[in-house]
């Protein structure tokens, strides 16, 4: 997976520097209540900041799209200062 990645985050794209590794991504509905994947719901590779961004939006796909779509009309039309 990793050399299928190309040594990077499957989000961002960044490989990981400073002695960071990626994590393991995986649909977290599938395995409740475990604290490691069953290996069947892997999703790919992640670097630590976009894990956690998964994370903190609790994997709800709407939920990310709005995020999305509200940074993308404040960097053009809304500028403070």
């Amino acid at each position: 997976m990793l050399a299928g990645q190309g040594g990077a985050c499957a989000i961002c794209g960044e490989i990981p520097t400073g002695g960071l590794g990626l994590v393991v991504d995986h649909q977290h509905s599938c395995c409740s209540g475990k604290s490691n994947s069953c290996g069947s719901c892997i999703r790919g590779l992640l670097c630590l900041s976009c894990n956690a961004a998964i994370g903190m939006f609790n994997e709800d796909v709407e939920l990310l799209r709005r995020a999305a779509a509200y940074i993308a009309g404040t960097r053009s039309s809304r500028r403070l200062g």
